[in-house]
């Protein structure tokens, strides 16, 4: 009894261990189950390099575009400077041609007070 139960024993347990090993369709598909993991990895490496590459350039574009806004505003900032003086150059001419012009008013009437004190003499 002990000798059959001893027989059972280890028949059972190389039942187990020859049921739990894998075969070579088992092993196959399982390196084949690999290498799709890996290609796909490889696919997502790629992938996200070309999305890296593309938000480089994204960012790239978006500087100089900053760049050429600041340029924009530099230059209107100027134009808007070169405007200002402009307008202040001709009030000051406007003035000077209004204070002419009332000098030439006062010599005139002094001209003409001149002229009529000359002529009641």
């Amino acid at each position: 009894m002990k000798k059959s139960l001893l027989v059972f024993s280890i028949t059972l347990a190389l039942a187990i261990a020859l049921g739990g090993c894998a075969t070579k369709g088992d092993l196959e598909d399982v390196q084949a189950r690999e290498k799709a993991i890996g290609a796909k990895a490889d696919q997502a490496a790629q992938d996200a390099q070309a999305a890296k590459s593309a938000a480089d350039e994204a960012v790239l574009k978006a500087n100089e575009a900053a760049a050429r806004a600041e340029e924009a505003v530099k230059s209107a900032e100027e134009r808007e400077r070169i405007a200002a003086e402009k307008e202040r150059l001709a009030e000051e001419k406007m003035k000077l041609a209004e204070e002419k012009e009332r000098l030439a008013e006062e010599k005139a009437k002094q001209d003409e007070a001149a002229f009529k004190k000359s002529m009641k003499k």
